[in-house]
């Protein structure tokens, strides 16, 4: 084999792999932009429910929350001494199920 043919099929086969990695290359930003366009779409259809999502999280809460503070109220009134947990545990519930629906919707804006 001489030194010329060599060069000159190194040159091909450098050329063919350049063309695969452009043609692949460019059916993946074709199917990219059709997962953007569909995650755009997503966005925008739970931007319409997100009020109704949101106030149903605070109605959640709210209920979680008084039946929450009953069960504290009932524990200290019946004298139990470990009520630090439950309390931090309510507490820590009540603040992430108001403020988890303000953070998401910082998100959507």
């Amino acid at each position: 084999m001489k030194k010329g043919n060599f060069l000159k099929n190194r040159k091909n086969v450098l050329g063919v792999l350049c063309l695969i990695a452009l043609f692949g290359t460019t059916s993946l930003m074709l199917a990219a932009s059709t997962g953007s366009t569909a995650v755009i779409t997503a966005a925008n259809s739970i931007k319409g429910y997100w009020p109704a999502i949101t106030t149903l999280s605070k109605a959640i809460g709210g209920v979680v929350g008084v039946i929450g503070g009953i069960r504290i109220y009932n524990k200290w009134s019946n004298g139990d001494q470990d009520i630090n947990k439950e309390l931090l545990g309510w507490g820590g519930s009540c603040l992430f199920l108001i403020l988890a629906p303000t953070f998401v919707s910082a998100f959507f804006n």
